[in-house]
């Protein structure tokens, strides 16, 4: 899609055009699901959470600066919708001590490369929940430490800890997992 066709869709959506917003929808919506679905784990229930971060933008799409592309304003949306979900449903999580915070050095999560996409992303979800949620954020969907701080509401410290933590975890299990196959 060029720019000037999203741009025009984006004022189209701000007048409340719902075929702009469709077509806005289905440009997004697999790449949304995706995202949402990398977090939940539940086709309808990362639909849902989709679906409420699509009604969210639209009704907020007046807030679009464009500094950052509409995808990644979009896929903002999206995460923080995944992860106010989690929160609701009252996940247990135990608070890092960040006055105590190890930071070993970050080593390379090297694997076998005979281990599947599949076994990855499940051993992804067997992390702690922080760890998880870190993980997710920066090795799968590329945001920084500061962007992962300011989503997650952490500090970049327990941002860098925490991913630290779920490599050595994720290592360990992609290691078990690979000795099971």
């Amino acid at each position: 899609m060029t720019g000037k066709l999203q741009e025009h869709l984006i004022e189209k959506c701000i007048q409340n055009d719902s075929r702009a917003q469709m077509q806005l929808y289905d440009l997004y919506c697999k790449a949304m699901f995706n995202t949402a679905y990398n977090f939940i784990k539940d086709d309808a229930i990362a639909q849902d959470v989709m679906q409420e971060a699509f009604i969210k933008a639209f009704k907020k799409i007046d807030s679009f600066t464009g500094e950052a592309s509409f995808g990644a304003w979009l896929k903002r949306i999206v995460i923080n919708q995944s992860l106010d979900y989690l929160k609701k449903q009252k996940i247990a999580t135990v608070e890092l001590n960040e006055e105590v915070a190890y930071l070993p050095n970050e080593e390379s999560l090297e694997v076998d490369s005979e281990i599947s996409l599949a076994v990855i992303y499940k051993c992804i979800e067997e992390l702690p929940h922080k760890c998880k949620n870190v993980v997710k954020l920066y090795l799968l969907e590329g945001y920084d430490h500061q962007e992962v701080a300011q989503i997650l509401e952490i500090s970049e410290v327990a941002s860098r800890s925490q991913l630290s933590r779920g490599k050595s975890k994720l290592k360990e299990l992609l290691i078990h997992a690979n000795y099971e196959s």
